[in-house]
């Protein structure tokens, strides 16, 4: 274990939250960052930076969902000692043309460090933390991916993939395609999440429905109709395929997306 605190940013998200409690339970020293955290970091405030990387080693990195990853931040962390930095990032940006991503793995791949990126399916808890929380709560998803199956993936198995990288030997220059074990379209994981909250649940899959649910939501036609545009691609690739990287990595399958709905449901989180 070594002395110097291991960085996580976006510790109140769904993963860095993750993240930083599998390394305290480890006895990792953390320095858990974010706008609100006790040494704040923001992405649009360089004046931040260099005292959030200051002292640290290594570092499990992310930006919000639209924030592109800086690579003056990577670069000022390296400057600062970091030398293994782990990436958050997503399957499938290349099919998705998502150059924010492109651009932070390349960014990473370039600094210096030793990298390892973490490439996550959709979230499990999409669903009941996420954007799909209310339409579940109204008792709607709809999406315009049809009867694509995704491949699902808990963010307790993508926590735990980016700890044994951030803490173990042998993930430097890996990419990790990170997935839940089986597929399911969203309407079986809609039926899954109905069974086991005892709430009605249905998907609607057709992308006219899509559209017309984002103008009641009060997009205008044509940005309606680019939003489901960019889900054109992932439909077209097909059902999604497993991997079996959390099993290689933490040496235990991932959980299923039957036992997830379970928990969260026990938990309270789709109840009125």
């Amino acid at each position: 274990m070594t002395e110097h605190p291991i960085l996580v940013l976006g510790a109140t998200g769904s993963t860095g939250r993750r993240v930083t409690a599998r390394l305290r339970a480890a006895g990792q020293p953390v320095r858990a960052a974010s706008r609100s955290s006790g040494t704040p970091f923001d992405w649009t405030d360089p004046g931040t930076w260099k005292p959030v990387v200051a002292g640290a080693r290594r570092m499990y990195l992310m930006a919000p969902d639209g924030v592109p990853v800086d690579a003056s931040f990577v670069a000022c962390a390296v400057d600062e000692g970091v030398e293994r930095i782990v990436l958050l990032s997503s399957r499938g940006i290349e099919l998705m043309g998502d150059e924010r991503l492109m651009a932070a793995e390349r960014t990473v791949r370039e600094s210096g460090a030793a990298w390892t990126v973490v490439r996550p399916d959709w979230f499990n808890q999409n669903f009941d933390e996420g954007f799909l929380r209310e339409a579940v709560r109204a008792g709607e998803v709809t999406l315009p991916l049809g009867d694509v199956r995704q491949v699902f993936v808990d963010a307790d198995d993508i926590a735990a993939v980016a700890v044994a990288a951030l803490t173990e030997d042998g993930h430097s220059g890996q990419t990790y395609e990170v997935t839940g074990p089986r597929a399911l379209s969203f309407a079986e994981a809609a039926e899954t999440i109905a069974r086991v909250s005892g709430r009605p649940v249905r998907f609607r899959g057709a992308t006219a429905d899509f559209i017309a649910a984002q103008e009641a939501l009060g997009l205008s036609r044509d940005d309606a109709e680019a939003v489901a545009e960019a889900f054109a691609a992932l439909r077209d690739a097909g059902d999604g395929r497993t991997d079996d990287a959390v099993l290689r990595v933490t040496g235990r399958p991932p959980k299923d997306f039957e036992s997830y709905a379970a928990e969260a449901a026990a938990q309270g989180a789709w109840r009125d």
